[in-house]
């Protein structure tokens, strides 16, 4: 059985990760082909449970490497439970963020050193990487003022801009180092323009 693609969408906060999540996953059934949709941290019931703890605002400072930690627990939960059997079964796993996100929130934004991170992340996850990463990238502006508009802030949220540029500065760098993985996608267009574009990538990943 062919092995299934991995394939992560990436981005600051309100980019449209959900929306071009379920754009891809229209075109990837449309074209037949079996999909797990998925997030980070989360998609188990334990990770879920993790997220929860990382997201709740809370007046207890949250030391970043106690954050870094468990990203990865909730992590390794998701990896052994759903998305390394997915791809074996040859379904494609379309993922909300994975360790990507990590480089740059607890990387870019925290400023937890870059080594200690791939440590961890060759712990949890071996050779396993995403066969690709959809970035979706705007102004922080943009995707805060589209944040604030949607829901409540959840912790990270409510972090300042500099917080934020940080982390799109460490995706863009990311992005740069790493072309043949990483497609970057201006989120900033209108919904439907950055859906078209969605599209086209997931169907040349199919040629």
């Amino acid at each position: 059985m062919t092995r299934g693609r991995f394939i992560t969408f990436e981005g600051t906060e309100g980019v449209g990760k959900s929306t071009q999540l379920e754009t891809a996953r229209s075109a990837l059934e449309a074209a037949g082909i079996g999909v797990l949709v998925t997030r980070e941290p989360g998609g188990t019931p334990m990770a879920e449970a993790i997220r929860e703890l990382l997201l709740t605002p809370r007046q207890e400072s949250v030391n970043s490497m106690t954050e870094l930690l468990l990203m990865f627990a909730a992590r390794a939960q998701h990896l052994h439970e759903r998305i390394v059997p997915a791809l074996e079964q040859g379904t494609w796993v379309l993922c909300d963020r994975f360790t990507d996100a990590t480089y740059a929130y607890q990387g870019g934004g925290r400023g937890v050193p870059q080594e200690q991170i791939a440590a961890l992340e060759q712990l949890v996850q071996g050779d396993l990487r995403p066969d690709h990463v959809i970035l979706l990238d705007a102004p922080v502006e943009v995707g805060m003022a589209r944040a604030r508009s949607r829901s409540a802030p959840d912790r990270f949220e409510r972090e300042q801009a500099a917080f934020f540029q940080r982390i799109r500065d460490c995706y863009l760098e990311r992005a740069r180092l790493q072309p043949l993985s990483y497609h970057v996608v201006d989120a900033a267009q209108p919904l439907s323009d950055v859906s078209r574009q969605v599209s086209g990538l997931i169907t040349g990943l199919l040629a």
